[in-house]
């Protein structure tokens, strides 16, 4: 489009020129005009950012100088097609369409030699370098019509051009909020039938494994009763132990079910319990403020600490294990007070991120609620895992390993 805007303008140019002789004033300008007229197609580049200035200088130029409307009628689509002003579009097309006309005219006034027009009326082989005398084969009259005519076709063909291209964008932005609209849609759909789903499955757990676990403890609880009820042999007091630790594990996996059944209950609190709880990452310094408020507590910690590197380590794989700490810590102060609890850390690129924090079991009830849960879903997001539990020795552990990323 630029070229040809170009081309049009330096064409007109050098018809127009043909009023002057050589090496006279006017014909000097017309050589002005022609430098011009070249780069004048370049104005076009502006038209997707600047499309009013640059009509509106584009209708100066043509005006002024001896330029073929081109340009004018393609600035006129480029503005009507990214400005829905209906004020500016009118005057707009008003203006454009009297700029084209004029153009046309004011070639098909100027005489034969120096008028495209006349050309394209001209007898074939008539005028030009052929040394005859330029025929017409219509009278003036015939061709400023035919001019105006053409001139407004070409107006029309402009403005409907651009208009259509608006409509064609705001019909692909009307398509593209429905889509949107339609998607949301389909996702608060997808949620209903989610937490339906979650709801079906919390009840379903509510009354069956929770409901099992409640005969389980019940039953070891009846067991230890008739151990009890055996005398004082090692044979009856192992039973007992056994049957104590059945029901205290029982209540325990209960506690868990809960807690579990809850999350499903209301996602909204779980989605609050399982994003971390700060913004603090591990590092030395808090690692070290960690131990220190856990000894300060009146906790018995024993550390084994190998870190090779934490400076590179990813700030999301941090935040989780800074977590894994804190909530083990926390679990070891809260259900074990008193007792001696145990802490290891190992940390570097080759090995990833490795805690372990184990502690002796001093209360009957439950060991967590939705902590561990939740620090085993962020470790399972950041491609790690989270293990805990009860061992024969009656010592609860957390394990957790997370990758390295840096």
């Amino acid at each position: 489009m630029v070229p040809l805007a170009s081309f049009m303008c330096l064409a007109q140019t050098s018809f127009f020129a043909q009023n002057f002789e050589q090496n006279s004033a006017g014909f000097v300008l017309m050589v002005l005009c022609s430098l011009v007229a070249l780069p004048s197609g370049f104005l076009l580049l502006a038209r997707a950012e600047y499309p009013e200035p640059t009509f509106w200088i584009a209708c100066a130029l043509v005006t002024v100088f001896p330029f073929d409307s081109l340009i004018v009628l393609m600035a006129l689509t480029a503005l009507l097609a990214r400005r829905s002003d209906r004020k500016v579009a009118v005057r707009s097309a008003i203006a454009g369409t009297l700029v084209t006309v004029w153009s046309q005219v004011r070639d098909a006034l100027q005489q034969p030699e120096a008028s495209i027009w006349h050309v394209i009326f001209a007898k074939p082989n008539t005028g030009g370098a052929t040394g005859e005398p330029m025929v017409m084969l219509a009278q003036e009259p015939t061709i400023i019509i035919t001019a105006v005519v053409t001139a407004l076709v070409a107006a029309a063909i402009a403005i409907l051009t651009g208009l259509h291209i608006r409509s064609r964008a705001r019909l692909r932005t009307a398509n593209a909020v429905a889509s949107a609209a339609t998607d949301h849609a389909a996702t608060l759909q997808s949620d209903l039938n989610n937490q339906q789903l979650a709801d079906a499955i919390a009840a379903e757990a509510h009354d069956t494994l929770a409901h099992s676990l409640s005969l389980m403890a019940l039953n070891a609880s009846a067991l230890k009763a008739e151990a009890d009820k055996l005398g004082d042999s090692p044979e009856a007091r192992a039973l007992a132990g056994k049957a104590e630790d059945i029901r205290r594990q029982s209540a325990g996996a209960l506690d868990e079910a809960h807690a579990i059944i809850d999350m499903l209950r209301n996602p909204q609190q779980a989605w609050e319990q399982l994003a971390p709880s700060d913004d603090t990452s591990l590092t030395r310094e808090s690692l070290d403020t960690l131990i220190a408020d856990a000894r300060n507590s009146g906790t018995q910690l024993n550390t084994w600490i190998d870190i090779q590197q934490l400076s590179g380590l990813d700030e999301t794989i941090g935040k989780v294990a800074y977590r894994a700490v804190q909530e083990g810590l926390t679990n070891a102060r809260r259900h074990a007070p008193g007792a001696p609890v145990s802490l290891e850390i190992t940390a570097g690129p080759a090995a990833g991120v490795h805690l372990h924090i184990s502690n002796p079991m001093t209360q009957t009830g439950s060991t967590h609620g939705a902590g561990l849960p939740g620090l085993a879903a962020r470790a399972q997001s950041v491609g790690g895992q989270c293990r805990y539990g009860v061992d024969e020795r009656h010592l609860f552990h957390v394990d957790v390993r997370l990758p390295w990323r840096g």
